[in-house]
């Protein structure tokens, strides 16, 4: 079998870790409800830098401001004075379904029998195929390349548009991860699928509602955190309030939230699945250290999604946390490179390496997960040329060995070095004294959760329901 960990055209972002999901926002009740949902999506840019849209309603029509790359490049916050209404919806996108290009940019807005509807969907439906595959050959037509036109192309169907609450039946025709948004002309909606893998939360700003993928949107509007969306449940905001429904699952259905979430992609400062992702990771290194302690002088973090379990790490072994990388935060915008040397040249951009911290010492580097290997074995390069004596690599999660169909952009076993590797082949690849994972059981300790509570699937290969498409991100690209 060919691997592909070492492949430049990788899916990866710079730091050599998957690429985010998407970060969808909603606002019910607010007279600058445009306003608020860009500056809730600053809040959630990390989940997404290759687009970004926002659709906003007076009550009587929909109008919408998209574009390519980063929020501030994708939208003027000067043009939303120009759409005023009180409800909106948006989302900021990393596509793990469909190109990079202006079709697919979300929220979708489509006219159909019943009016028209605007829609920002988290996550990948596992049975896209085979529901685009019917609608095809029916003789629809569809406008973009993602799996979120599906929902909508079902609520158009005669099947659902007739029942009583057509998005839930909806809603229960689709299989996978989906968290989401939805917007008419009077009413917002909010949905979670009933494995719960994507978060969603509803705030609350004054009389008026939010709804956002990480509750750090809140607190950037001075909202409150009121609760998460619940698994199965679609809520209703309008005029009458907020109204919950349950389309599937159950308080005894079980439950799939990923776990990558608190290990790498939420931000630290977000309350998720019920605990502060700092928290969390602060507990993962804290569990490296007591179950792989290193003789050591210092400890390091791989800024800065390294930087709450080196912490952890530190205060659990006894040794002082130090400095040894200083990231560039002006370099902009370094998302996917297909070119590996540019790749290497944007590494050196990113990071740079303090001299005095690691010339002449023993140094434990700590950082959230390994992927390809190949930044990784870079950035650890980076540090022998400046000195470093010894080299001991924790990793705060467990080796990744299966794709991922539920959003995180590592679909194939190709760019899983640990799907070819073993720990101490890997150790010799990225030229360490000493390489160690966490294992699951620590994982699990961590976030105060049991195994049926949470996906580990890229750990385990235990999906939590069967995978009929294998689909990649580029499945229904026509070119």
């Amino acid at each position: 079998m060919k691997n592909d960990y070492d492949n430049p055209e990788s899916c990866l972002d710079i730091r050599g870790k998957p690429g985010h999901y998407c970060g969808v926002m909603g606002a019910y009740g607010l007279p600058d409800a445009g306003n608020c949902v860009f500056d809730g999506l600053y809040s959630l840019q990390h989940r997404g830098q290759e687009s970004a849209g926002i659709v906003v309603s007076d009550g009587k029509k929909l109008q919408s401001l998209k574009g390519l790359g980063l929020l501030s490049e994708a939208i003027d916050p000067r043009d939303l004075g120009k759409f005023p209404g009180h409800i909106g919806i948006g989302h900021v996108r990393y596509s793990s379904t469909g190109a990079q290009r202006v079709q697919n940019i979300q929220p979708l807005v489509i006219e159909y029998s019943k009016g028209i509807v605007a829609i920002a969907h988290n996550g990948n439906l596992t049975n896209a195929q085979k529901l685009r595959r019917d609608f095809e050959a029916r003789g629809s037509i569809f406008q973009t390349s993602t799996d979120s036109e599906i929902i909508v192309h079902l609520l158009a169907d005669p099947l659902h548009a007739g029942e009583k609450n057509p998005l839930a039946s909806v809603l229960k025709h689709v299989e996978g991860a989906f968290s989401g948004v939805v917007m008419d002309a009077k009413n917002l909606y909010a949905f979670r699928d009933p494995y719960g893998w994507r978060p969603l939360s509803i705030g609350k700003l004054g009389e008026g509602y939010l709804v956002a993928s990480e509750t750090c949107a809140f607190d950037l509007l001075g909202a409150k955190f009121v609760r998460d969306v619940e698994p199965g449940e679609l809520i209703t905001i309008n005029d009458s309030g907020l109204q919950s429904v349950r389309f599937a699952g159950g308080k005894d259905h079980k439950k799939a939230q990923c776990i990558f979430e608190h290990i790498y992609f939420a931000r630290p400062d977000s309350i998720l699945f019920g605990e502060t992702v700092h928290e969390v990771r602060v507990r993962l290194g804290e569990r490296l250290a007591m179950d792989a302690p290193a003789d050591a002088d210092a400890v390091i973090s791989v800024p800065h999604s390294g930087d709450p379990a080196a912490l952890g790490y530190s205060r659990q072994s006894g040794l002082p946390l130090e400095q040894g990388f200083i990231s560039n935060k002006y370099v902009g915008r370094t998302f996917i490179t297909p070119a590996r040397r540019e790749r290497s040249r944007r590494v050196e951009l990113k990071l740079n390496v303090v001299r005095e911290v690691v010339n002449g010492k023993r140094l434990v580097v700590v950082d959230d997960s390994i992927v390809r290997g190949t930044t990784c074995r870079a950035r650890l390069n980076m540090l022998r040329e400046m000195g470093a004596r010894e080299l001991h690599m924790r990793v705060s999660a467990p080796p990744i060995i299966n794709p991922c169909f539920f959003g995180v952009d590592f679909p194939t076993h190709g760019e899983l070095i640990a799907a070819h590797k073993s720990v101490d082949e890997i150790r010799e690849f990225l030229d360490v004294d000493s390489l160690n994972y966490q294992t699951c059981e620590g994982l699990l300790a961590a976030v105060n959760g049991e195994r049926n509570e949470y996906c580990m699937a890229c750990f385990t290969g235990e999906y939590p329901i069967k995978i009929t498409d294998k689909m990649d991100k580029h499945a229904f690209e026509k070119y």
